[in-house]
């Protein structure tokens, strides 16, 4: 049968008491021995002041020392005292119970004798007497003016022994407080118990992820262990919202995992899966040319053994404050993949795989506009170099000549001017979009005005413009660009549609969602086959007639940059009757 074991509050209970017992016990002797000793003093001081008191007398020459004990016994109702003269060599000279001639022992060895002599007072508790076989209580004083030594004795009966005990009383009393005490301890113990009991029942179900009532532990009142439980409640309610919030995390960073644009997969210092999402296998089979179904295999891909043995030999090296990571590019089946491994300081590691076809793609893209930004730049500036070193080598050009060569230069600088403000407005679009001031654009009124601005190129080209928009058009936009939109199309149109054309700026439908317009002109037109690519950079449908019209070829690329701004979209089509050509572009309503 399996033994029970004590409870906390009884084993506190019984520790506390056997230790109480112990002082208790331990105070009680000292202090019924310590009341013992005080009465054996006391007694001992009244006998020795008698025998002071004996010596002093004994001076009168008259003086009877028989005489002197019997009215001293009737006066302190000592009636079996008993006194006895010593000399200074033991002999027994006067005792008031027997004759001095019946004694002939020597006293000298005697215990109260002995101290008596050695520090002129002595007593000696229940020691038999020789001479008469009872037991006595003695004490003595040594006078060595008169070598005497004068001894004092009361015969160690019930009546000396009862004067000489401890008073009983306070140990009564010490076992009636105890009695109380035990009772106040076991009821603070019980209460303590059941606090403690509380709080390992509380720890149990908190260790095995049980159901907790916390208000259990809230009720234990206002004393220290009620304080530390609340605590205690406080700070598991604290780490269980840490671990839910954690788990939360744990969901939220495995299902960011798996809709990352990365393939990504971490693995233990034993090179298992701990987590791998479905792109990176997917990656890896890209990479591999093979049709890799399990993600431990990747270790079998020869493209990623240069990650693999930076992570055999940065385990082998690793020193604290080490970055442990080493990057990889991997261009394989016309795609370019971006590959990292990170050692973590417990050797486990990460492996992520990003596609960078397109960001190849855009920086390849970057550097051919900036050759054909380079290409456009050279023609002005050469012009403008020509022209000036016409001038310089011929001093005597005449004032017609020089007019004409300088009218040149400025038409070269003009353009040179408006090419770097198109490629300022590009740039500020694709990289600073974030940066740009939106207001409330007021395109009706734009749009006026802007034909006004082109009324003596208009004219010049014997062009008309119908103008069929709300009087109140108001747009949230950027005002800049939205004068670029319809300034670029008006441009593109007195550039390319032809003398005696008409253009038509028409808001030809409204939502909810914003404003959709249309552009068009009966001019010549654009060949289909670039019309899908009229809104491309420096793009030119016949480029030598177009550096003579001093176009910059950024024009409709920036229509598109700011329509794409403004959350739109634009298209190019020959308009009505096959004959010129139609641009057909939304502008949103809604807040950017």
């Amino acid at each position: 049968m399996k033994r029970k074991s004590l409870s906390f509050s009884q084993y506190l209970f019984f520790s506390v008491i056997a230790i109480y017992c112990v002082f208790v016990a331990s105070f009680l002797y000292y202090q019924y021995h310590r009341e013992k000793t005080h009465k054996v003093e006391l007694l001992n001081s009244t006998l020795t002041m008698f025998n002071v008191d004996l010596y002093d007398h004994m001076a009168d020459t008259a003086f009877s020392v028989k005489d002197y004990v019997a009215r001293y016994r009737t006066r302190h109702h000592l009636q079996k005292l008993r006194v006895t003269l010593v000399d200074r060599h033991g002999k027994v000279i006067f005792d008031n119970d027997i004759s001095s001639e019946h004694v002939k022992d020597n006293h000298l060895d005697r215990e109260e004798i002995r101290e008596a002599l050695a520090a002129g007072s002595g007593y000696s508790i229940k020691r038999t007497s020789e001479t008469l076989g009872e037991e006595f209580f003695y004490s003595a004083n040594y006078f060595p003016e008169k070598e005497l030594f004068v001894r004092s004795a009361l015969p160690y009966d019930t009546d000396l022994i009862a004067m000489l005990n401890a008073d009983k009383g306070y140990l009564w009393f010490s076992f009636l407080l105890s009695a109380i005490l035990f009772l106040v301890f076991y009821n603070l113990t019980a209460r303590l118990g059941a606090m403690i009991t509380q709080l390992r029942l509380f720890a149990r179900r908190a260790d095995q992820d049980e159901a907790v009532d916390t208000n259990d532990l809230k009720g234990l009142g206002n004393t220290d262990l009620g304080q530390i439980s609340r605590h205690i409640v406080d700070i598991y309610t604290r780490l269980r919202k840490a671990k839910d919030d954690l788990f939360r995390e744990r969901e939220k960073l495995i299902t960011h995992l798996q809709i990352s644009n990365e393939g990504l997969a971490v693995f233990n210092p034993g090179k298992d899966v701990v987590l791998a999402n479905g792109l990176f296998m997917q990656y890896v089979n890209l990479i591999s040319d093979k049709n890799i179904g399990r993600v431990e295999d990747v270790f079998q891909v020869k493209e990623l053994q240069p990650l693999f043995d930076f992570i055999t030999m940065s385990r082998k090296s690793f020193t604290q404050g080490d970055l442990r990571q080493k990057l990889l590019v991997v261009d394989k089946n016309g795609y370019v993949f971006n590959l990292s491994v990170a050692l973590f300081v417990d050797n486990s590691f990460e492996i992520s795989i990003s596609d960078i076809t397109k960001q190849e793609e855009q920086a390849r893209m970057k550097q051919q506009i900036t050759q054909n930004i380079a290409h456009e730049l050279k023609t002005p500036v050469s012009s403008i170099q020509g022209y000036l070193e016409t001038i310089l080598n011929n001093p005597g050009l005449s004032p017609d000549m020089l007019k004409k060569f300088l009218e040149r230069s400025f038409a070269q600088s003009n353009r040179l001017t408006n090419l770097l403000q198109d490629i300022s407005t590009l740039t500020r679009m694709t990289e600073a979009g974030q940066m740009i001031e939106v207001t409330d654009v007021d395109l009706a009124s734009m749009i006026h005005n802007i034909v006004a601005e082109l009324a003596l190129k208009l004219e010049e080209k014997q062009m008309t413009v119908g103008i069929n928009v709300p009087d109140k058009l108001v747009l949230q936009g950027n005002s800049s660009l939205l004068y670029s939109i319809f300034r670029n199309l008006m441009d593109n149109a007195i550039a390319y549609a032809g003398n005696g054309t008409h253009v038509n700026i028409v808001c030809y439908s409204e939502d909810e969602d914003g404003y959709y317009f249309s552009v068009s002109d009966n001019g010549v037109g654009v060949p289909s086959e670039h019309l899908g690519r009229i809104f491309e950079r420096f793009y030119r449908v016949d480029k030598g007639r177009s550096r003579k019209l001093g176009g910059t070829g950024l024009g409709l690329a920036i229509v598109k940059n700011a329509v794409l701004f403004h959350g739109g979209n634009i298209n190019a089509k020959p308009s009505g009757g096959g004959h010129g050509l139609e641009f057909l572009f939304t502008l949103k309503k809604k807040k950017l």
